[in-house]
């Protein structure tokens, strides 16, 4: 008879980590310390930035692809002010999420400053699935929870003279690392024309996947124009101005031969750099075409008539 004596380093098989749980081992790590006291993931389990209302789908716009894992569109972001990886989790979950106030002020007859609960009470609150097209030739399509710009935008009155709109991202130094890159035009902002403001397919969204939104995602309140390139989309939005100038965005002031004002999507309009003919669906990794105004061209494309000597693609 056989007897074996376990050494005491052995452990039975059964207690073997699963090889998957190990390759995500760095995944979880950032998750245990995003829960730590203080960061935003932290603040929604405390209660600090209240679930959602309760609110229902828009069917009118159908994204015609599968909505991406929730996994990949929370952890593959671009946000600058946090760094310049893909993987900026853990330092994006470390901003406070609450109070949280966007000014909207410049051309408009009722100025104001409000609170970003205030706001959701305030406007009728819906869930749009959209499709998102990065200038990098990668693709996502997401549930996110939020309002029209146009509704908040009725709150304040533009003036006759307000022809734009910009959006100005938060500089929150103690915890946006990013902000140390002196190179960069600081703070972030983005615009549009009171035009694209006003149509119905340009939202704001409060939330996805039927949560509040995370920092790394543009929590808690940002912009997104859906037929645009992302970047034009502002994330953790404090101001909203109209004005009558043209707003001077971020990137194209760092290389205005690739980044326009208007950047909407075009197929056939490469990137100085690579070609945008298709993208790359995060989650699958399935290369698509890439569709002109990324498929929302029956809601938008009224909006560049007589434009022909603008750079509409760039």
């Amino acid at each position: 008879m056989l007897i074996r004596r376990r050494r005491g380093y052995e452990i039975p098989e059964s207690q073997v980590t699963p090889e998957h749980l190990v390759l995500n081992r760095r995944a979880l790590m950032g998750a245990g310390a995003a829960l730590l006291p203080g960061t935003a993931f932290a603040q929604q389990a405390a209660g600090v930035v209240p679930p959602l209302p309760e609110h229902q789908r828009n069917l009118r716009y159908r994204p015609e692809r599968e909505i991406t894992p929730e996994r990949e569109a929370t952890t593959y972001n671009n946000f600058y002010e946090f760094g310049t990886s893909k993987n900026i989790v853990r330092e994006a979950s470390r901003m406070p999420m609450r109070p949280w106030t966007i000014q909207v002020d410049g051309m408009v007859a009722k100025p104001a400053t409000y609170g970003v609960d205030d706001l959701i009470r305030m406007l009728p609150i819906e869930e749009r699935i959209y499709r998102l097209r990065c200038v990098e030739a990668w693709a996502m399509t997401v549930p996110w929870t939020g309002f029209q710009l146009s509704e908040l935008l009725k709150l304040v009155e533009p003036t006759a003279n307000a022809r734009y709109v910009s959006f100005t991202t938060a500089q929150l130094p103690a915890v946006m690392p990013g902000l140390r890159q002196s190179w960069y035009p600081w703070p972030h902002v983005e615009g549009c024309t009171i035009a694209e403001a006003m149509n119905e397919l340009t939202f704001m969204p409060v939330g996805m996947y039927g949560k509040p939104l995370l920092a790394q995602n543009g929590g808690p309140f940002r912009v997104v124009f859906p037929w645009k390139y992302g970047f034009k989309s502002g994330k953790s939005v404090v101001r909203i101005t109209l004005t009558d100038r043209r707003p001077e965005n971020f990137w194209f002031k760092i290389q205005p031969s690739e980044y326009g004002f208007w950047a909407n999507v075009n197929p056939e309009v490469a990137h100085p750099r690579w070609s945008q003919a298709t993208e790359r669906l995060l989650g699958s990794g399935e290369r698509v075409p890439t569709r002109l105004f990324n498929g929302y061209g029956e809601f938008v494309a009224g909006l560049y008539t007589n434009l022909q000597r603008e750079r509409l693609w760039a």
